[in-house]
Parts: C-alpha cells; sequence; structure tokens
C-alpha cells in the first residue's frame, strides 16, 4: 500500500472479495489511499480510466479473480484504446490452493492479457511483490499509457517481508528528429494541401496553440481523431474539427487532402466493414506523415517544426466565446444539447456518451466557457457514467456533465450509487429515446433491405419504456424526468446550483428516424458522385 501511493497511485477503485480481503485490510493502514466501492467491476474500471484522464496518472482497480477482471474488461478496453493508464490488482487463490481447481479458479492471466498486452504478472512471492508493483505502474505511466495487471494470490498478501519500493523517474518524452521535421516541413512549403491529425495528447491546450500557429502561418488544416481521449475545447482555445464516425462522412473531409501529419494518431479507418466500401479512409494519393508518435512530445515537435516553418510568432485563431439560446417547446436531442451549451459553467468536464443524440453537441459547446471533453474511445458502450465517477474524483473542484444514451445509461447504471455515496458533482443527462437508435442505423447501412418485426425488436427499449428519473431515485440520487426546453433548463440550473450528483431524463424523439433514417443511406452511397462543396454541405447538416 505504502509502494502505491508513494508512486502517485492514491485512489483504488474496488469490487472485493475474499480472495481480496488483506487487500482491503489494509486500506486502513495508508491515510493517503482514497477507496471508492462500484457495485460492478465495469463501474470500477471505467471510473478508473475517467480518473486517469483528469489526473493524469493512474489510480488502481481492486477485482475479484478472473470472473470480476472478466466483469471490467470492455471498460479496459477502452482505457486501452485511449492508451489510458490503469494498474489492475486482481486477487487470485492462494497458490497452494490452485492445483484443486475451485469453483472461481480460472486462467486470469489469459483474460487479462487482451486489455494488458504489454504487462501481466502474477506475484509468486511476498518479498517481490512491491517490485512487481513497480513494474507494473513504470509500465502503465508510461508513453503511451497502458492498462498493467498485477495478480495477487491470497498466500502472497497474507505473507510477511514484504519492503517498500520507490519508483524510478520518468525519462522524458523524446522528440522528433530533425530529418522527419525537415520532411514534413518541405512538403507543407510545397504549397499542396496538408492537415494534421491530432489524437491523444495532442489535443491538449499547449500542442493546440502550437499547431494551430502552423495553420494561421501556413495553412495546414486541423482534425482531431474521432473519439478523443480528452480534448481541451471552448473560448480562448484553437478550434478543431473531429473526424465523422460514418466512414463516407470522413472520406469527404479527407478527400482533397494530399500530407496528412499524424500527431499520437493513427490514420483513419472506418469502424467497421461495409459491404463495397473502403476501411482505409485515406485517399490513394495522400502521403502519410508521423511527425510525433505515441512514445513522443507532442508539443515539443510541433513546436519544432513551427520553427522550421517560421510559425513561431504567428496568431493563432481562437474560439470565440459564445452561447446558443436556452431551448423552448418540446425537446429533441439537438435542443439538449442546445441547453448545454446554454448553461455549461466555467471549467467544466463534459462526459460525451450520447452516441446518435450528441450529433450537435460540437457545434453547440464550441464557443462555451473552457471545457475538456472526454468520449468513447474504444467503442465499448456503457464508460460514459463510469468515466463521470472518475473525472469528478480526480477534479472535486470542477462540475462535470455527462451525456448518456439510455441503451448505454443501462451497461453501467451502478455508477449512480457510487454518484451518490461519494457526493460527486456529477450531472447526468440520459437522452431516452427508448431505442438502440445507431444500431438501426447501422442495419441499413450493412445492406438489409427488409427488417422484420422480430430484428426491429432487438434494436428498441420499448415495452416497458425505462424511467431512469426513478432508478436514479433507487440509487440516491436526484432524479427528473423533463420533456419540453423550459423543464430542462429548470432542472440544469437546480442541478448546477447544488452540489452533489443529480440526473435529468429527457425524453427525446430519435434524432435520425422516419424519412432521415431511409433517406441517410442512400445519401451516404451518392456522396462520392457528388460534387465536394456539396457534400462537405451535407455532411455538415448531417453531422457538423
Amino acid at each position: 500500500m505504502k509502494t502505491l501511493v508513494d508512486a502517485g497511485v492514491e485512489v483504488c477503485f474496488s469490487n472485493p472479495g475474499t480472495s481480496e480481503m488483506h487487500f482491503v485490510a489494509a486500506l486502513d493502514s495508508e491515510p493517503k489511499m482514497k477507496a471508492v466501492l462500484a457495485l460492478f467491476e465495469g463501474v470500477a474500471t471505467g471510473a478508473a480510466d475517467g480518473y486517469a484522464r483528469m489526473a493524469d496518472k493512474p489510480a488502481a482497480t481492486l477485482l475479484h479473480l478472473g470472473c470480476g477482471l472478466g466483469n471490467g474488461l470492455a471498460n479496459l478496453h477502452n482505457a486501452r484504446k485511449g492508451k489510458v493508464p490503469v494498474i489492475n490488482i486482481v486477487g487470485d487463490h492462494a497458490t497452494h490452493h490452485v492445483k484443486y481447481d475451485a469453483q472461481l479458479q480460472s486462467d486470469i492471466e489469459t483474460i487479462a492479457r487482451n486489455v494488458s498486452p504489454g504487462f501481466v504478472r502474477t506475484s509468486q512471492t511476498t518479498e517481490a511483490l512491491c517490485k512487481d508493483a513497480i513494474d507494473a505502474i513504470t509500465v502503465a505511466r508510461g508513453l503511451p499509457g497502458q492498462v498493467a495487471t498485477l495478480i495477487l494470490p491470497a498466500d502472497v498478501s497474507w505473507g510477511e517481508g514484504a519492503e517498500p519500493c520507490s519508483l524510478p523517474p520518468k525519462p522524458p518524452a523524446p522528440v522528433a528528429d530533425d530529418a522527419v521535421v525537415e520532411e514534413i516541413a518541405a512538403a507543407i512549403r510545397a504549397g499542396k494541401k496538408s492537415a494534421f491529425l491530432l489524437g491523444g495528447r495532442a489535443l491538449r491546450e499547449p500542442s493546440l496553440l502550437a499547431a494551430a500557429k502552423i495553420t494561421a502561418n501556413n495553412g495546414v488544416k486541423m482534425f482531431a481523431e474521432t473519439f478523443p481521449v480528452r480534448i481541451e475545447r471552448g473560448a480562448g482555445i484553437p478550434p478543431v474539427e473531429r473526424i465523422a464516425y460514418l466512414a463516407e462522412l470522413a472520406s469527404i473531409q479527407l478527400a482533397d487532402i494530399d500530407n496528412l501529419i499524424l500527431l499520437d494518431s493513427k490514420a483513419p479507418v472506418s469502424f467497421f466493414a461495409y459491404p463495397g466500401k473502403k476501411s482505409y479512409l485515406v485517399p490513394d494519393s495522400c502521403t502519410v506523415h508521423t511527425l510525433a508518435n505515441e512514445e513522443q512530445d507532442t508539443t515539443a515537435s510541433l513546436n519544432k517544426l513551427a520553427e522550421a516553418l517560421g510559425a513561431t510568432q504567428a496568431t493563432p485563431a481562437l474560439q470565440k466565446p459564445k452561447r446558443p439560446d436556452s431551448p423552448s417547446g418540446k425537446l429533441t436531442a439537438d435542443k439538449v444539447c442546445k441547453a448545454v451549451g446554454h448553461y455549461l459553467p466555467e471549467d467544466a468536464i463534459i462526459v460525451d456518451e450520447a452516441i446518435t443524440s450528441g450529433l450537435m453537441l460540437n457545434v453547440m459547446t464550441e464557443g462555451a466557457p473552457r471545457h475538456d471533453m472526454l468520449t468513447l474511445t474504444g467503442g465499448a458502450i456503457g464508460q460514459g457514467l463510469p468515466n463521470a465517477v472518475g473525472a469528478a474524483i480526480a477534479c472535486p473542484d470542477r462540475p462535470v456533465l455527462a451525456l448518456i444514451g439510455d441503451g448505454t445509461a443501462m451497461y453501467t447504471n451502478q455508477a449512480l450509487w457510487t454518484m451518490a455515496r461519494e457526493g460527486l458533482n456529477v450531472t447526468s443527462i440520459i437522452f431516452n429515446n427508448a431505442s438502440y437508435s445507431v444500431l438501426n442505423i447501422e442495419l441499413e447501412r450493412v445492406g438489409v433491405d427488409n427488417v422484420g418485426e422480430k430484428a426491429k425488436s432487438q434494436l428498441d427499449l420499448k415495452g416497458p419504456v425505462l424511467n431512469f428519473s426513478q432508478i436514479a431515485q433507487g440509487m440516491g440520487v436526484h432524479g427528473v424526468r423533463v420533456s419540453t426546453g423550459e423543464e430542462l433548463s429548470k432542472a440544469l440550473e437546480y442541478a448546477l446550483s447544488h452540489s452533489g450528483p443529480h440526473l435529468i431524463e429527457v425524453m427525446v424523439p430519435e434524432s435520425l428516424s422516419g424519412v432521415k433514417r431511409k433517406v441517410l443511406p442512400w445519401l451516404l452511397k451518392s456522396l462520392p458522385k457528388l460534387p465536394l462543396p456539396l457534400t462537405r454541405s451535407l455532411k455538415k447538416k448531417i453531422a457538423p
């Protein structure tokens, strides 16, 4: 326990069982370690992910055997894809008990390797335990950040002879080589259309400012990856356009780019394969360059490129302060996003897992007071509410707004109980459209022409319609259900002026339904045949 806190691991999100009882008992021996109980392992792992995104250091999870780790895998997958540092501490049977193949015996290392490819270790002796912990932390907090899994047999935990270990200094991140910088500078100077694709750490303010200077001086466009781990946004921050989720729309954004310059990101690919469509979204005529990979310093590399291009004194374009009006009348998903932009507090943290209901969120918040946004990095839904728990614990003085779809909210609604228990300053906005709306769209995009009633029933959440305000109240969170702009405004004003957790259930129709849903697949197929200015105008209307 002392080894962990001395290394900066000061929060443990736990869902323990019998094998972890000695670790649980040891929590009282270390006042610097905060322990946060989750009622489901996916909440613990998602909270550790959200904490690390905002604290810039790992938290620990405490999980019970292979079954507990398995329950937390989806959000560990999201953390792995986002290169977020997490330390999993997984209890195991005592070493001498393994041979009996008891009911909960499983191959924990195999379960862990899918989300912890860089570090999985079963500690073999009490004497080696603290060194094993240091090795796990070193790997997790390095570049790129990783999920590290340390498996702790019960007898190793209860044994005697362990001595605390110290964490070695973290080496500085390297900067792009001179030759790479000059090659990219030459490509930009050649006058062809160039664009940055910023991801990971490159979406923090220092890197955004450095990239924006080059944009102002040399006309290089700025794109952000589709689902950023953490992006700093709002008034006073350079604007950056996110690559669209729909592959057809992303292809439009990249259609005339001759040089794509990567910073802590990879070249964009479609989320899924579709009949007759490309998976790799970079145009064949485009050259891809890597200025800074996931192990390099993005800000220093961009500053080096700016110096080579004579852009260090350029004035970057910044988002000007603006807010939309508060909404009125019957609610739609767009009006909810409008309300968020209108009421968003200074220095807020937005957790975006609104899925299709959040299509207008970026537009409605682009000039709002400065804020951070966390998104669904790995595509495994159920991340949003746990991420909000972790972000609120990492930044207790900052308000958190979690925008969550109704389907994804049901994956990890136990997070509401942890919000109440810890008194977290989180306002959860649940979009209740009684549908897995994104899957209705995908059903048609993969080429299904005749959708029967049985198929439709697998994608709707009607009969009965969920009541999230009552679910919230049952978990100790103040919850209300609203259906008009006026009711939403009143609920937001109340939530943002009263500390502690709140849930606002917004009753909305699907964002893409009826005629829109029928027209969308046809429109997406037609885009390659249309003039580029027209397709970009259509893209802004569909997914700005």
